[in-house]
């Protein structure tokens, strides 16, 4: 059954501080120099924005208030010249088989007068792991053809602040924070786990290399040990091959890759993936050979929508194989998950298995990716919000 759970209580910011400045998603030195600018030497500042950001990452704080190993006094002038915003949940929902997904609103605090957006975020509970799959931007620019997001265009990008203000806030309702109690409906991780997100993906709205900085920024924060902890190997970016951002990618921010490739031919990968007549499969590939740190120990995971009559032959299994000669690697086939106006349909389970077979002769891992939330649109490909609504002149006032 699927349980849709519309949140009154939703984290909104407060009117009065709508044109402070955020020091969610700020590395330490910049909250160091935030606190320079408002009268601290450097001695201080360096020392007060590492009890801020244990306080924002390690207990999940959103009230300078609860700060209690910093000056009252001084935390009245923190209240006064900063906010630790979080997103609005806007809407919680809870699919039958523990999936959930949330429908987050953002406002601009440096600019109240532009209208909110929405994105939307992802939690996935197994037996061994719980997956938080997040948005790096509002609609996506991709327009690839099987999939829903993809039929929304780009709004904005966000914020490295609003993308790890998804962590935090799944963070705070799965009780991940020290104290904090978990929903009582089910669905999380059980026993063995301390934490019920331990991996993160970046695989939700948007293609994150083209949010290139502020991505980074969101994940080396998610990945310090002295905040969220995230180890980079729990960490996954997924990209559908903006090439030139891939070496950058793996050498700035280290974590594990992901490449949507879904085609083994080009004319058909443009137009599942129209990136692809801009970065043809040979320099996608070749961007995969060259990425930082691979081995065998950290594969690059190929994604594969399977789409019936379209992919999914043994011929397109022999030359993916192929492709991905000397690659260390792993391919997660996904069945395609419908969505209202789609002309594709999902591969059967046989075709599927045949496929994986093949694959899986050659020596490459090939799971079949076990479909979650699609009873609440929250599985691969499915994810879409309302943001495209605005009016023209506001899409034009969010991009600027």
């Amino acid at each position: 059954m699927t349980i849709a759970l519309n949140l009154d209580h939703a984290t909104a910011l407060r009117p009065s501080a709508q044109r402070a400045t955020s020091l969610v998603g700020l590395l330490k030195p910049e909250i160091a120099a935030a606190l320079q600018n408002i009268g601290l030497d450097e001695r201080e500042a360096r020392m007060r924005a590492k009890q801020i950001w244990n306080w924002i990452y390690v207990n999940g704080v959103t009230d300078f208030e609860r700060m209690t190993n910093i000056q009252k006094g001084f935390r009245q002038t923190l209240a006064e010249k900063f906010i630790l915003d979080r997103p609005e949940i806007v809407s919680e929902q809870v699919s039958s088989d523990g999936t959930r997904k949330w429908l987050f609103r953002f406002r601009d605090p440096q600019n109240p007068r532009l209208p909110p957006v929405e994105i939307e975020t992802v939690y996935i509970p197994e037996e061994d792991r719980g997956t938080l799959c997040v948005s790096s931007q509002v609609g996506c620019t991709l327009t690839c053809s099987f999939c829903h997001t993809g039929t929304q265009m780009l709004v904005r990008n966000l914020t490295a602040g609003e993308i790890l203000g998804q962590v935090l806030m799944a963070r705070e309702r799965l009780g991940d924070f020290p104290g904090g109690a978990r929903p009582d409906d089910g669905g999380l991780v059980p026993g063995g786990e301390s934490r019920a997100i331990t991996n993160v993906v970046m695989m939700g709205m948007g293609e994150p290399l083209y949010n290139f900085d502020n991505v980074k920024q969101a994940l080396l924060i998610a990945s310090d040990e002295t905040g969220i902890s995230l180890s980079k190997r729990r960490i996954t970016l997924s990209t559908s091959g903006v090439v030139p951002f891939i070496e950058p990618a793996g050498r700035e921010i280290g974590v594990m890759l992901a490449i949507s490739l879904h085609a083994v031919r080009d004319d058909l990968r443009d137009m599942l993936v129209p990136i692809n007549k801009k970065y043809p499969l040979k320099d996608l590939l070749q961007a995969c050979r060259d990425y930082p740190g691979l081995s065998n120990a950290r594969r690059i995971t190929f994604e594969y929508v399977m789409l019936k009559d379209i992919n999914d032959s043994d011929a397109d299994a022999r030359e993916l194989v192929r492709l991905l000669a000397g690659i260390p690697a792993k391919i997660n086939l996904i069945p395609f998950n419908p969505w209202p106006g789609t002309n594709y349909d999902c591969s059967s389970s046989e075709r599927i298995e045949r496929f994986a077979d093949i694959v899986n002769k050659a020596g490459y891992a090939s799971p079949v990716r076990t479909t979650r939330g699609r009873d609440i649109y929250a599985a691969c490909g499915q994810l879409k919000s309302e943001t495209e609504r605005l009016s023209k002149k506001d899409r034009e006032a969010l991009s600027a």
